[in-house]
């Protein structure tokens, strides 16, 4: 018998049938590009520096991560972030800044046409 492929993480399958369902639905394609990126293999998926989001990003922007988003590094302005995990670090760092730590879900239902969205890996 074939082994199962896919993510086997039941909130992650939710998510991603999640945003496929409202991608198709709304013709947004950001929502389709992160739930194929989301089910990718966990070593294959997205892990982010806080260093590399300070240097791709501007104040008040909004940045999601299809993966993890770790706390190497310094936050020097205040940004939105979004992303499947974050370490703890991380995600003091980011609201030490002045910065909001989201989950896919929340930046969702927040923007729910994902525009001004900045999608990095």
């Amino acid at each position: 018998m074939p082994r199962p492929t896919g993510p086997t993480n039941p909130v992650l399958r939710m998510l991603v049938r999640e945003l496929r369902a409202r991608g198709k639905k709304q013709g947004v394609k950001l929502w389709l590009d992160l739930a194929e990126r989301l089910e990718r293999p966990r070593r294959s998926r997205a892990e982010v520096n806080l260093s590399h989001l300070n240097r791709y990003s501007g104040e008040g922007s909004t940045i999601i991560v299809p993966g993890k988003v770790l706390a190497a590094g310094k936050l020097d302005h205040a940004v939105s972030i979004a992303a499947f995990k974050f370490s703890g670090a991380a995600r003091r760092k980011i609201v030490g800044a002045g910065g909001n730590a989201l989950t896919i879900q929340q930046l969702f239902e927040q923007n729910p046409s994902g525009k001004g969205v900045k999608l990095m890996e």
